[in-house]
């Protein structure tokens, strides 16, 4: 690295520093002959030129975009899924020596993941359980991206994208849950009324007095209605004694 460059970085840096309280965002990687010699703060630092060659390494959270993926889930569908990685360098030696381009070697890596871990999951998992998916993404390239000092604070899904055929199919499956749970629930509410109609039928039963107070409720109801015709229904003990004296 040149003096002029060198120049620039430190003034910079000391820019930075008085201004935004010593926030350091940048370290930066000395090679000395080609190897690798010191990772330098921010600050007034001295190199030598024609033998020293500084790179600055940025440490602060990186936000990476993934392409959007072709994925069949593990019930063989097919989806489109794309997501967002954050990261930031945690060791910049390792991040320049390790790795020649370690932005692309992530993001390779982000894909590659993405794509394994969603092709494991069901359709019904990638929609409903996504913290679960993300998590294992986040854990898998963390551990891939840890050898080039490269920390990975999380993976999220930002969207996954279904075809038209399967939209409709997803619809039509939603709408025949819903009818199945209003079947079951009126059906339920038959069990329930038939239960206590046998139950009103047996007090009836079991007390002399309870069906012609019954009656005249029904009579009262019948009344403010305001019909012209009125059924009146007689009890059977009431005309028990007339029919057996007809029948003798």
């Amino acid at each position: 690295m040149d003096v002029d460059n060198t120049y620039s970085y430190c003034c910079y840096s000391n820019t930075r520093q008085r201004s935004a309280g010593f926030e350091r965002y940048e370290r930066g990687v000395v090679l000395r002959l080609g190897r690798f010699h010191v990772t330098k703060e921010p600050g007034l630092r001295l190199i030598f030129p024609w033998i020293d060659k500084m790179t600055k390494m940025p440490v602060r959270i990186v936000t990476m975009d993934v392409p959007s993926q072709e994925i069949i889930t593990k019930d063989n569908v097919s989806v489109k899924v794309n997501a967002v990685v954050y990261f930031r360098v945690m060791d910049p030696e390792k991040a320049f020596l390790e790795v020649e381009e370690y932005l692309q070697a992530t993001s390779q890596i982000a894909q590659t993941t993405l794509r394994s871990v969603l092709g494991q999951a069901l359709l019904d998992e990638l929609l409903s359980s996504r913290e679960e998916l993300t998590a294992k993404m986040q854990a898998i390239v963390d551990k891939l991206t840890d050898p080039w000092g490269v920390k990975v604070t999380a993976v999220e899904i930002k969207h996954v994208e279904l075809t038209e055929q399967l939209t409709r199919a997803m619809a039509k499956q939603a709408e025949a849950e819903r009818e199945r749970r209003a079947k079951i629930i009126h059906a339920e509410g038959e069990a329930e009324a038939s239960q206590k109609l046998a139950e009103a039928a047996k007090v009836l039963a079991t007390e002399t007095g309870a069906l012609q107070l019954r009656y005249l409720q029904t009579l009262t109801e019948i009344s403010v209605e305001k019909n012209s015709t009125i059924i009146f229904p007689l009890p059977m003990d009431l005309i028990e004694p007339l029919l057996n004296k007809l029948t003798k």
